[in-house]
């Protein structure tokens, strides 16, 4: 198959979940043996046209000069070049600026969506565009081909919403088995002695919650957080949480420093809120974390009874205070890495693209 693959800032990844999953997917299926084209932002570090077997194309993308509207122009340049490719399918991971122009979409290709999360509940978006986000989910439900949820509680939201059952792919993770100390010595951490949250810097992703019960809960051990601080919540809360345990530590894209990072903490946050399946969820599983999760279906949905889930900044603290049982949170660890085994496992997700792909071009 000739497949296209828009929707991200493009690969190798330097930005989030769809970027991070389409350089696992893409290679994947390249070796496989179908020809795959990714589109990538003109503004992307990586300015060679191939990148592990994958056909790269940049696009223009003016979302530096224009803000966030540069985003629907750079989806719209994407679906311009999508319509001279004569692709059998065009993946298109996420909807909220590139749904708009489904008239643009290429009319003799099969196009998939990968419909992401709530996009119209995050909070950092004003209620006109909260709005427009709402339309723009529904605009891909109904002129996709196919739609994939990467959760249940997804799966059965847009079902019951627009009567539509997506085809439900999870994201892949494959359980860490590289651990070394000696990877932790540049951030001069101690195993197990640290708490840990990476989330790009917005405010559905709770971190302020997990700060001020960090706070709240007076422990000794330091909170290291990962991520980009360079926006407009980063600044925020660098600005007002200048405490010497609270360590902001920058954006880290070296995977096997992150997930070195990622087993040898104490208690891992996810503060996600309103996405489906996230990918640094899973990879926390993956490390053999110990995770406490911000209470939603989503989160749930993938964790079980395997965690312990916060709503608020004071259960946050008890959280962190409540005294650990090591039986127990060995036992949550376990669990959630044949999680991972079972349900997540890379050869399986790249089958099951695979397979939908093939019986959508029948």
């Amino acid at each position: 198959m000739k497949i296209g693959i828009l929707g991200t800032r493009g690969i190798p990844n330097h930005y989030g979940g769809f970027e991070q999953f389409t350089q696992f997917l893409a290679p994947a299926l390249v070796k496989k043996g179908h020809q795959v084209f990714v589109y990538n932002s003109h503004l992307h570090p990586y300015q060679q046209k191939e990148w592990n077997g994958v056909q790269i194309i940049h696009c223009k993308d003016p979302e530096h000069k224009l803000g966030t509207f540069g985003q629907f122009l750079y989806d719209l340049n994407c679906n311009r070049d999508a319509r001279q490719q004569n692709y059998d399918v065009l993946l298109h991971f996420g909807y909220s600026s590139d749904s708009i122009w489904w008239r643009r979409w290429p009319k003799n290709t099969i196009n998939i969506v990968n419909m992401d999360g709530l996009e119209w509940k995050r909070t950092k978006y004003n209620w006109l565009t909260r709005k427009f986000l709402k339309r723009a989910e529904s605009l891909a439900a109904k002129h996709s081909h196919i739609m994939i949820a990467d959760s249940p509680a997804m799966q059965e939201y847009l079902f019951t919403t627009y009567k539509i059952k997506p085809v439900y792919i999870p994201y892949p993770a494959a359980v860490f088995i590289e651990a070394d100390p000696a990877t932790l010595n540049s951030y001069n951490l101690t195993p197990y002695e640290y708490l840990l949250l990476i989330a790009r810097m917005e405010p559905e992703n709770n971190i302020e919650m997990v700060i001020t019960g960090y706070l709240g809960s007076g422990h000794h051990y330091p909170l290291i957080i990962i991520g980009n601080t360079d926006n407009k919540t980063g600044r925020y809360l660098t600005s007002k949480y200048k405490h010497t345990k609270i360590i902001f530590a920058g954006p880290v894209y070296d995977d096997l420093v992150l997930n070195n990072i990622r087993h040898y903490s104490s208690l891992y946050f996810h503060g996600h809120s309103v996405g489906g399946t996230n990918p640094s969820l899973l990879e926390a599983m993956a490390c053999g974390c110990n995770v406490a999760a911000h209470n939603n279906i989503f989160n749930k949905a993938v964790l079980q009874q395997e965690a312990d889930f916060f709503s608020s900044a004071a259960e946050v603290a008890a959280i962190i205070n409540k005294p650990k049982i090591g039986s127990t949170n060995d036992q949550n660890r376990i669990r959630n890495i044949e999680k991972i085994r079972n349900i997540y496992d890379p050869v399986k997700i790249v089958n099951a693209y695979e397979e939908l792909l093939l019986h959508a071009c029948q």
